[in-house]
């Protein structure tokens, strides 16, 4: 199932659950509002537009049809690629960043004296790129599903899996690129007798993938549940079908809202982080080994 079929069946799920809450039937309320924010669909909502269909198409028998999430993934590389250019290009003439290029200036420096170094060493530096990529993609699609008629790329697993695969073709990359082609091979027998190998290999290999399988449901799980909660804050009011519980959901959730701005942050830091260790321990795999021989 792709990611717009599976859209739709959550759409069709999320419907049918309003309805039982709709006063009148078929009438939409805040509560149906709040399923249409969390789960991916074929429209997207407007304001003063309504409802706008997006379209869909399919290629060689593949579903290739915009979505929800799709628009935001985009219009999140637009913002990124457009205001950075434009920062890069002022801090070219000013050689003291003001403003918003002296936020972006604090992001790139904590990235890299507090993330990429430590994980990485020096030699680490030459993929800064990739990864403040990684950390501002990640950062703009978390905030966009914020704010009134957004939605949160990264609350679907096949944007955050395909963030995963990068990862993991990066991952795999560095440790080569570090270790050589021969002794990354070698590095997945684990180091033990050729007899244990039948065992050995398809458990390194395993553990290769499990590392972007944790990235990939981690950030999901996270931009998802959120949204969920404050989903399940609010329909509290439906649920007693009284507005007495209404200032108890509603500072709750707004409680939920200002820590979600947190783990907006949070989750970008934390893919970004652990995508950095992952890469960095397998460059340093050879440096160890070298160490370690010259100990002997």
């Amino acid at each position: 199932m792709n990611s717009t079929q599976s859209g739709h069946a959550v759409a069709d799920t999320a419907r049918a659950v309003a309805d039982t809450t709709s006063h009148a039937g078929g009438e939409e309320n805040l509560f149906t509002q709040l399923l249409h924010h969390i789960y991916d669909g074929p429209e997207i909502e407007l304001p003063f537009l309504g409802h706008v269909h997006l379209p869909h198409f399919h290629l060689f028998g593949i579903d290739l049809s915009i979505t929800k999430h799709v628009v935001f993934l985009w219009l999140a590389a637009v913002i990124l690629v457009v205001t950075l250019s434009v920062i890069a290009r002022k801090n070219q003439k000013n050689k003291v960043p003001k403003g918003l290029g002296n936020l972006i200036e604090v992001f790139v420096m904590f990235v890299r004296d507090e993330i990429v170094v430590p994980n990485m060493g020096k030699g680490g530096l030459k993929y800064l790129p990739y990864l403040l990529t990684n950390f501002f993609f990640i950062l703009v699609m978390n905030l966009l599903g914020l704010i009134p008629y957004g939605a949160s790329a990264t609350g679907n697993v096949s944007v955050t899996a395909g963030l995963a695969i990068i990862a993991f073709l990066m991952i795999q990359l560095s440790a080569i690129r570090a270790q050589g082609l021969g002794h990354y091979l070698a590095h997945l027998t684990g180091g033990v007798h050729w007899s244990l190998w039948p065992i050995m290999i398809p458990i390194e290999v395993l553990g290769l993938f499990t590392k972007p399988f944790a990235l990939c449901i981690r950030l999901f799980a996270n931009m998802t549940g959120g949204h969920i909660v404050i989903l399940a804050l609010i329909g509290l009011i439906f649920v007693f079908k009284t507005l007495a519980v209404a200032p108890i959901s509603v500072a709750f959730a707004l409680g939920i809202y200002m820590l979600e701005l947190f783990v907006a942050f949070l989750q970008a830091y934390i893919f970004t982080m652990l995508t950095s260790l992952f890469m960095g321990l397998g460059m340093q795999t050879e440096s160890h080994g070298s160490e370690h021989g010259h100990g002997h």
